[in-house]
């Protein structure tokens, strides 16, 4: 019997159960895939709070923290599982193709800065010096220095090498569903059999909200948000920043890949590249670098972000005692990848809220009740 099961083995989940693991409880986590192979498989690995303009307090304060914890975070898992998550702190250069953009720019390089950026504004030739193969027309560019990537599959890969390090068992199945009685969680029911547990986490990224034999009251409505993404060859060391222009980037990886991202798609749990997708983010890319059009592409891909109600994830224990929830981080889950663990472990271990309360999954059930009090 374990102490902990988690359901779902991305970033998030892994995270939890390392550092559950690490304070000593026996955890086991269940998956119908490979462990790190959805969502965080997908992404990107930017750790950007600045440059998504968050206008949300807490979640803003939840990201810096995580950003902050990062070099640490990453130390770690390369200590205990072997495995380099290769943190680059490159910053974020916002690209401006004409005059009307480059004003438009700088009025959002105030946003920036508000929320804790160290930005700098830069003339066309300081962009070219810093990125040559961007286009010699471009107007200018505003650089975010103290945000940073991560290779989020080297990082999923850390994670599960850290996790088996601890103990963490990982169950590959067919089908898993929440076991309860009326009162508190029992385990999980899969096609192994059941497995009795008594603090259950829903980590299941998109398919959080969907997990079955969760009580209504307990649930969360999370809900799948399609982003495509492609791969360019590149010589290495031809793009050295993370490079946005509007919302479409690039992230160069350092073996040599430039990750072009990402669509924003609500389409359910729709997971397919499309023509349309390929295209999109091809124009963004060739007009920020028309030199990359002679390069090969080499990689798409699409995953499915875990979206809530109010932009802010879900974490923390519900209604029904023993079964608590760690999903709808939405574009942020890698960066919230170490806080997400901590506090989830803090809460589970030491029985310490935190910073937890404007992300309990109980507020669903206060905006829906506080939405029938209106109604009548």
């Amino acid at each position: 019997m374990a102490d902990v099961a988690v359901v779902g083995a991305g970033l998030i989940g892994c995270s939890v159960a390392y550092e559950l693991a690490k304070r000593g409880l026996a955890v086991t986590v269940f998956d119908r895939a490979e462990p790190a192979r959805a969502a965080s498989w997908a992404g990107a690995g930017m750790l950007a709070p600045f440059s998504e303009e968050l206008v949300d307090p807490a979640l803003l304060a939840l990201c810096r923290a995580s950003l902050d914890a990062y070099p640490a975070f990453v130390a770690e898992l390369h200590e205990h599982g072997g495995v380099d998550a290769r943190l680059r702190y490159d910053g974020t250069l916002h690209l401006a193709l004409d005059e009307a953009a480059l004003a438009a720019l700088t009025t959002r390089a105030g946003a920036f800065r508000a929320n804790g950026g160290e930005v700098a504004l830069l003339d066309r030739a300081a962009t070219l010096a810093r990125e040559p193969m961007l286009a010699r027309t471009l107007a200018g560019a505003v650089h975010v220095a103290n945000e940073a990537q991560v290779d989020n599959r080297r990082l999923g890969r850390a994670l599960v090498a850290a996790c088996a390090a601890f103990g963490v068992r990982f169950e590959r199945v067919e089908h898993v569903a929440l076991e309860a009685d009326a009162r508190r969680a029992r385990g999980l029911r899969t096609n192994l059999g059941f497995a009795a547990a008594p603090v259950v986490i829903n980590a299941a990224g998109a398919w959080a909200g969907a997990l079955e034999g969760v009580p209504p009251a307990a649930r969360v409505p999370v809900r799948p948000v399609a982003g495509e993404m492609l791969a360019l060859a590149v010589p290495s060391g031809a793009v050295h920043s993370m490079i946005w222009l509007g919302h479409r980037y690039l992230v160069p990886r350092d073996d040599g890949r430039l990750l072009v991202g990402a669509t924003v798609e609500e389409r359910g749990f729709d997971a397919r590249v499309t023509a349309a997708g390929v295209r999109d983010l091809l124009a963004a890319a060739l007009a920020a670098a028309p030199a990359l059009a002679t390069f090969a592409l080499v990689e798409s891909w699409a995953g499915l972000r875990p979206a809530s109600h109010d932009g802010r994830p879900y974490l923390g224990a519900t209604v029904l005692e023993g079964y608590l929830v760690a999903a709808g981080h939405f574009r942020n889950g890698i960066l919230l990848a170490p806080t997400t663990g901590r506090a989830l472990a803090a809460l589970i271990v030491d029985g310490e809220q935190g910073d937890l309360a404007p992300f309990a999954p109980t507020r669903v059930g206060e905006v829906a009740a506080a939405a029938a009090n209106i109604a009548l």
